[in-house]
């Protein structure tokens, strides 16, 4: 991911570089939550790209609005709203005034969430219940808002936010839970909805170079840069690579595509003490986000 990318003031921008046809969600409007930065931002861009109208709604307004900013100077369609999604009254109102200002909503993309490092024990039920409103309250939330406002009547399609959760996510319990239940819900939301024409699907990204990354320090700060040793693609994800799948998952192609978790961890959890994961450079990456910009901790 190359910070030169980014467009210089007073030059012509430069177009997100996406593998779908430009106009693949013309006259669709697309809820982006969590869009104010990382890989909501990217997606964000991606589908504005592609021709949606994006919503972005996360908790700081200043942060939307400079995602707002980057999109229209890009050519691009975007609304904001700022509230809280473990907030289920500021949920009601949020998704209610948006659906009323621009219509019906075609796709939502869970990505708000949040969590921090701490062993099992050390959790309080405090925090513990923090990140399960903060990665499957919330979503759960935004899901049966958008879906009794628009498309339970209009149909759709959901892509929500988990994580590489299959052997457990030992140091971040607490984010594992919840993100292993939004799978689940994933697929009991993608059963009960069918009749509706909503699809309901999720992705698991394993470890990606994005901004949330800078927001660890310690022991996890220093233990960033190692961590594609341990995948046997030997890099992390770029936010294209992720926001890629979101899109395929949202998009037409994935027509009969409905209730599955999306694995975008490079092999990572499939590690195996039998077999050893082999240094190679041949794995190249997808940089399709001509805003991206490296994580500090990544930098040299």
């Amino acid at each position: 991911m190359n910070p030169s990318s980014t467009p210089s003031q007073g030059s012509a921008p430069a177009r997100y570089q996406s593998v779908f046809r430009p106009d693949l969600f013309a006259g669709r409007t697309v809820w982006v939550t969590g869009g104010g930065s990382g890989i909501g931002r990217c997606v964000a861009h991606e589908l504005a790209s592609l021709g949606a109208r994006v919503v972005i709604s996360g908790r700081t307004q200043e942060k939307l609005d400079r995602v707002a900013q980057e999109i229209r100077e890009d050519g691009g369609l975007c609304e904001t709203t700022a509230f809280d999604i473990r907030d289920e009254d500021a949920v009601k109102a949020g998704v209610a005034a948006m659906v009323q200002q621009v219509g019906r909503i075609d796709g939502l993309v869970n990505n708000a969430g949040g969590q921090f490092p701490s062993p099992l024990q050390a959790i309080s039920k405090r925090g513990f219940e923090a990140v399960v409103s903060n990665n499957l309250t919330g979503g759960f939330l935004m899901m049966r808002e958008v879906y009794l406002h628009s498309m339970q009547a209009h149909g759709g399609a959901i892509v929500n936010m988990t994580a590489d959760f299959r052997n457990g996510m030992p140091g971040m319990a607490h984010t594992g839970a919840a993100r292993a239940g939004m799978s689940n819900l994933t697929m009991s939301a993608a059963f009960e909805w069918a009749s509706s024409g909503v699809r309901v699907n999720a992705v698991a990204p394993g470890w990606v170079a994005s901004s949330g990354m800078d927001s660890y320090g310690g022991a996890v700060k220093a233990l960033i840069p190692q961590l594609r040793k341990h995948v046997p693609l030997q890099r992390l994800a770029t936010e294209a690579e992720v926001s890629a799948a979101i899109v395929f998952l949202l998009s037409p192609g994935a027509a009969f595509i409905t209730g599955v978790t999306l694995q975008i961890d490079g092999a990572a959890s499939l590690q195996t003490p039998l077999f050893p994961i082999l240094e190679h450079q041949r794995a190249q990456p997808f940089e399709g986000f001509h805003r991206a910009q490296t994580p500090e901790v990544l930098k040299p």
